[in-house]
């Protein structure tokens, strides 16, 4: 490979702490393996490896950050394993919840922001367009490209915080320009225009694109201007859940498309796919694991909820207890907004528990026998049953609150045309 002197220097041991050097023979020794012919430097660094999946990642970590290591650019932290703010939230034993403990304090001894969330671009992690980072988690890397026009590649545990020391990633995939244009063009534009404006239809489109999509780029047609982060948010989080997906191009929103033929770089899609209502009526049922009937629980917040939703929540509510638990899983810069005027009282008030610093589908928290939980979440959906054992059943966020007032499922069908 091509390398600088500077990443020479750290390489051979000459510049910098042995963490330094052992972080930049990880970012080296990937793109070798990754065929990268030289390294790109990133401004910016989400690190998904905070969760914790084994005392490996606990001990790797750990000897960085005791051989020096320390990030060199701004490095948000995603979710953990434990709430920090509510340490009896989770049910690990003890030798488990200890070790998840070491790993938090470890990225914070590295210099990392301890933002504990999987939606970091809502907490003032922000990359501009055309930087280049190394985020982590697979949301947030889907909406920095799509959404933001930052590049970034899917970055997992360990290369993840390699990446944030030496400040450095593997020039290769969605770092290069030429890897961003889209092949599959999925054609909204025959849909209702009510449907496309609404909250639960983003959701939906992701795990479309997802399941369509697999690794390769799409650009979506026909989607009216105006969408909101937290819509955008939801359907990154779709389609990185259901598919490999790092980049979608929404023409006219995305950037780098303000037309699909820009997107396409002006080339004909290798395949186009005419959306239908019917198609998505069958992606939104293939969100759901089982009939409509009772529920346990309604698990808000993946990605985290912001203060919006949490405030459209207390509104839809009402003032109505909710009849099960509602949990919402938020990051701190959320909570500090709700606290400032007592919104997060109001809503414990109703029956919500926060989880704060993770959430209910990666470590246990919900109740050990596992029920139903709805959700208006395509992630929560995918990933519930594999992850605790409770059978999804999904709906929008308005159903999610008279489903938890009723004990049971309640839909309202007319929003799907």
């Amino acid at each position: 490979m091509n390398l600088s002197d500077t990443e020479r220097s750290v390489l051979a041991g000459e510049t910098g702490t042995r963490g330094d050097q052992m972080a930049m023979e990880i970012v080296a020794e990937a793109a070798r393996m990754l065929g990268a012919d030289r390294l790109v430097e990133v401004s910016s660094s989400h690190i998904d490896g905070c969760l914790y999946h084994g005392d490996s990642g606990v001990l790797f970590c750990e000897k960085l950050a005791e051989q020096g290591a320390r990030v060199k650019v701004p490095s948000t932290t995603n979710v953990g394993a434990l709430n920090l703010l509510k340490g009896n939230q989770v049910h690990l034993p003890p030798e488990q919840r200890k070790m998840a403990y070491r790993l938090m304090v470890a990225h914070d001894k590295m210099g990392c922001i301890p933002s504990w969330t999987c939606a970091p671009y809502q907490a003032g992690a922000r990359p501009a367009l055309g930087q280049q980072v190394a985020w982590g988690e697979s949301n947030a890397v889907a909406f920095t490209n799509t959404v933001l026009g930052a590049r970034t590649n899917r970055y997992g545990d360990f290369l993840d915080i390699a990446c944030a020391i030496s400040a450095r990633a593997p020039y290769y995939g969605l770092h290069k320009p030429e890897n961003r244009v889209a092949e599959l063009l999925l054609d909204v534009s025959d849909l209702p225009r009510a449907l496309l404006r609404e909250d639960a239809f983003f959701p939906v489109l992701g795990s479309m694109i997802g399941r369509l999509a697999g690794e390769s780029i799409c650009v979506v047609d026909g989607m009216p201007s105006g969408a909101r982060d937290d819509q955008l948010k939801a359907m990154c989080a779709g389609a990185a859940s259901t598919g490999a997906v790092a980049l979608i191009h929404v023409a006219g929103i995305t950037p780098e498309a303000p037309d699909a033929a820009t997107a396409l770089g002006g080339n004909a899609p290798k395949e186009t796919i005419t959306v239908t209502r019917d198609m998505v009526i069958a992606a939104r049922d293939r969100l759901s694991l089982t009939e409509p009937g009772p529920i346990d629980c309604v698990a808000l917040g993946s990605p985290h909820f912001s203060n919006d939703e949490c405030r459209k929540l207390l509104t839809l509510a009402g003032g109505e207890k909710f009849a099960v638990p509602v949990y919402v899983c938020t990051g701190r810069h959320t909570m500090a907004a709700l606290e400032a005027d007592a919104a997060d009282a109001a809503l414990r008030d109703l029956g919500v528990e926060f989880v704060v610093d993770t959430c209910v589908v990666v470590t246990p928290i919900l109740p050990a026998e596992p029920g139903v939980m709805m959700t208006n979440s395509a992630k929560f959906a995918h990933y519930a049953t594999g992850n605790t054992g409770y059978a999804p059943v999904f709906g929008s966020l308005t159903d999610c609150v008279r489903s938890a007032r009723a004990g049971r499922v309640i839909r309202d069908q007319g929003i799907w045309g």
